[in-house]
């Protein structure tokens, strides 16, 4: 079945979407800036980098040869994508893992999805439409109730007298909200680059490169445009807040090491993801993009109730369950409409 290959990467995908941001919990005694340039260094120049080096033919010439529109369109969206991941990375700060998740994957699976489907109307199996638009709207609404869980959490922790580490209260949590919804439509932009950048992987495949890996030189535009953002942020805060020198902080290997492996699974779960976008065709992106998120947000979760951010509020964890299985339901459904084919 020729949809089980992409399918099963992308499911791999999941699991390194969701565990990256465990590393963003070890960020001290790094600034933020520092751990972040290491980090976004790792994730979006060097890895991509010398993977797409390992399996594109002659990248720097098929970079060359690409659609001049597609360099342009991939890594400006790339860069507007970099504002949102800067976001991200704030947002946990303020609210958690899980429930920056939940605001953020589930926003950013529905717009990089939709926004591909107008796009691409006409190549879509009309009878895949229903399923399609069905898991849509069940992904938003597994949002609403992981969002809503999340506040349930904090109201209960906070009626406690529990401080839970690095989630804020008060109008501190609502500002980490308004980030992570902004970060959600913003990180979109990652998925939307990508799926206009089909031409350069026609490039690649013309130049050798076998179908799967041709999605290795799209990531290498996307990602210019987004680690121009996030490098330059970095460094603008490192010469502002004079934080260089955090670098030489004892203990600083640490928070280091976590930076480099939270980079490592980052684009581990992208490079595999356009993989599979690249052999699903047309359809990709808009299946494949939210199937992913939606898993990985059920892997996050998890991870958050490991590291104990749910630690002593059942109720909230019960709803934010449920949450998970309206994920796991709308998940079924869009890999039901990629198994539709034209008559």
């Amino acid at each position: 079945m020729e949809v089980v290959l992409p399918l099963l990467l992308v499911v791999l995908a999941s699991f390194f979407q969701g565990t990256f941001g465990l590393g963003m919990k070890y960020v001290k005694p790094l600034a933020w800036e520092a751990w972040w340039l290491v980090h976004a260094t790792v994730a979006m120049a060097i890895f991509p980098l010398i993977w797409s080096l390992m399996v594109i033919p002659d990248l720097w010439h098929v970079l060359s040869a690409a659609p001049t529109n597609e360099l342009f369109i991939g890594s400006m969206l790339g860069f507007l994508w970099g504002i949102g991941g800067i976001m991200f990375g704030v947002s946990v700060g303020y609210i958690g893992m899980s429930l920056t998740y939940g605001i953020v994957m589930g926003l950013c699976s529905i717009v990089g999805a939709l926004i591909p489907l107008v796009l691409r109307f006409k190549s879509i199996v009309p009878a895949s439409l229903p399923f399609i638009f069905a898991g849509l709207v069940l992904l938003a609404l597994a949002v609403l109730i992981v969002t809503a869980a999340g506040l349930k959490r904090d109201k209960q922790l906070a009626k406690s007298g529990v401080e839970l580490k690095g989630i804020k209260r008060g109008e501190a949590f609502k500002t980490g909200l308004t980030i992570a919804i902004i970060s959600g439509i913003l990180s979109a932009m990652l998925a939307i680059g990508f799926d206009n950048t089909s031409g350069i992987g026609k490039v690649a495949a013309e130049n050798g490169a076998i179908e799967r890996n041709t999605a290795l030189a799209r990531w290498v535009v996307v990602l210019a445009g987004a680690y121009l953002m996030n490098a330059g942020y970095a460094l603008i805060l490192l010469i502002k807040n004079k934080t260089f020198a955090s670098y030489k902080q004892p203990q600083m290997f640490k928070a280091l090491k976590w930076s480099i492996i939270a980079g490592l699974l980052w684009f581990a779960a992208l490079g595999i993801y356009g993989q599979g976008v690249a052999l699903m065709g047309d359809i990709g992106t808009m299946i494949c993009w939210p199937i992913m998120l939606g898993l990985s947000l059920i892997v996050s979760t998890a991870v958050g109730v490991i590291t104990g951010e749910w630690k002593g509020v059942a109720g909230p964890l019960k709803l934010a369950s449920l949450g998970i299985f309206v994920m796991i339901a709308a998940t079924i459904l869009m890999v039901h409409a990629s198994t539709i084919k034209a008559l």
